[in-house]
């Protein structure tokens, strides 16, 4: 039997696993015409015809409505900027509280204590680990404004179940699907599921510009509203005539011509890329039959689009701890993780109650606390169960795919080797 690589033997891989690379020729040129045109911006913010960008923010967010069915889609430059948007198109004031995801990557959280509102964590599924209605109903309060519910990983949260909780006490719903373009509930692509979705072309993502997001919706109000905050509110609504003042000030959150013309091309090829992602997903899936380690499962009317490949580690069946397991793993050449990210109440803002100034403001307006156990699910996911990998991505290989089952069924046989080991074993 190999001896396993954590204590000396020869690994399963030793080169690097395959990196996507989508940026080709038609990218190239697109960048090469807006260069040529000498206009890396075509924004004014004043009321104008230049307000709302040049030509290729123009023909991205034409195309991104063309593609997805959308009325509007508001470009800007990071998916974060767009949460932030998101939240003041919706009239988030202080002291408004806003139910989100504890799991997730941070700004689907605070985006609305820049607006004064308060995050209130729900907790989120075992399975999918999005956001559950039952959580969400069991937070609302009379302070309650909006929901911000995230597609994690590329899976869909239940949207039927969380839209019926929103009309029932009358909540914005902002859908988070930065990680989930091209993934589909009930046969409607992500970010079209809300009054407001978000979608990331951040490099990491299943397409990119390097930085950069997308705002939609099917609301004339709340798109104008999002391009007011996205170009410097304050110094336009006058010219426009604006009658809602409400979060109006505005930010340059404005994407350039360049990244806008780089999204133009790389939207040709999400089909393509959610595609290899889901066959590599199926693959690993039916490959890894290991017992202890559940493979992650898209629930009904539901498609992934496989940002990760997130698995549940069982300590009790495989007989040693998940950082140990996981720890050889990576031992033997292949990309694996433990947890995702630390849940965002546990994180130093919210424990100290600190964000904007020195007085605790927002969380002075409001009596709500964050403490270990809020969201329990969420808490066993990080710190027990959950194990991902990157491995699905559409640049992946044959090999990549067959290594990283390889590198577990090894380390599955040598499990006697790691219990009696005396070595440490660092995450």
């Amino acid at each position: 039997m190999p001896r396993l690589a954590i204590h000396g033997g020869k690994p399963v891989r030793t080169k690097p696993f395959t990196r996507p690379s989508s940026i080709g020729q038609a990218e190239k040129r697109r960048v090469m015409e807006v260069l040529d045109s000498g206009v890396l911006s075509d924004f004014m913010g004043t009321w104008s015809d230049k307000f709302y960008g040049g030509r290729s923010v123009r023909c991205l967010e034409d195309a991104w409505c063309g593609y997805f069915g959308f009325k509007h889609a508001v470009s800007l430059n990071s998916a974060t900027s767009a949460l932030i948007a998101a939240c003041g198109a919706a009239g988030i004031s202080p002291g408004d509280e806003v139910i989100v995801s504890p799991y997730t990557m941070a700004a689907s959280a605070t985006a609305p204590i820049w607006y004064g509102g308060i995050p209130v964590f729900a907790d989120i599924d075992a399975c999918t680990f999005c956001i559950t209605a039952e959580s969400i109903e069991a937070r609302v309060t009379p302070r309650t404004r909006a929901v911000i519910a995230v597609d994690l990983f590329g899976h869909p949260a239940d949207y039927e179940a969380i839209q019926d909780v929103a009309d029932r006490h009358n909540l914005v719903l902002i859908e988070d699907a930065a990680q989930a373009l091209g993934a589909s509930y009930n046969g409607r692509y992500c970010g079209g599921l809300a009054h407001i979705g978000i979608h990331s072309l951040n490099y990491h993502k299943h397409i990119h510009c390097g930085e950069g997001g997308m705002l939609a919706t099917n609301d004339e109000t709340i798109a104008e509203r999002a391009r007011l905050i996205r170009n410097h509110a304050e110094a336009v609504v006058g010219d426009k005539q604006a009658v809602d003042l409400t979060n109006m000030v505005g930010f340059n959150l404005r994407l350039g011509e360049i990244e806008a013309a780089i999204a133009y091309e790389q939207l040709k090829k999400l089909a393509a890329v959610v595609y290899a992602r889901r066959e590599n997903a199926d693959y690993l899936s039916r490959c890894l039959d290991v017992p202890g380690i559940t493979t992650p499962l898209e629930a009904v009317g539901c498609k992934s689009s496989w940002y990760l490949y997130a698995c549940k580690y069982d300590a009790g069946v495989i007989g040693i701890p998940r950082d140990r397991f996981v720890a050889a793993v990576r031992a033997e050449g292949v990309p694996i993780v433990v947890g995702y990210v630390k849940p965002i109440y546990l994180e130093p803002m919210f424990q100290q109650r600190i964000a904007i100034g020195h007085d605790g403001y927002p969380f002075s307006l409001s009596d709500v606390t964050y403490q270990r156990g809020d969201c329990p699910t969420a808490e066993r996911m990080h710190f027990d169960e959950l194990v991902y990998t990157t491995a699905v991505h559409e640049g992946a290989i044959a090999d990549d795919l067959d290594d990283f089952v390889d590198a577990v069924e090894k380390v599955m046989d040598n499990l006697e080797e790691i219990k009696e080991s005396k070595n440490v074993i660092s995450k």
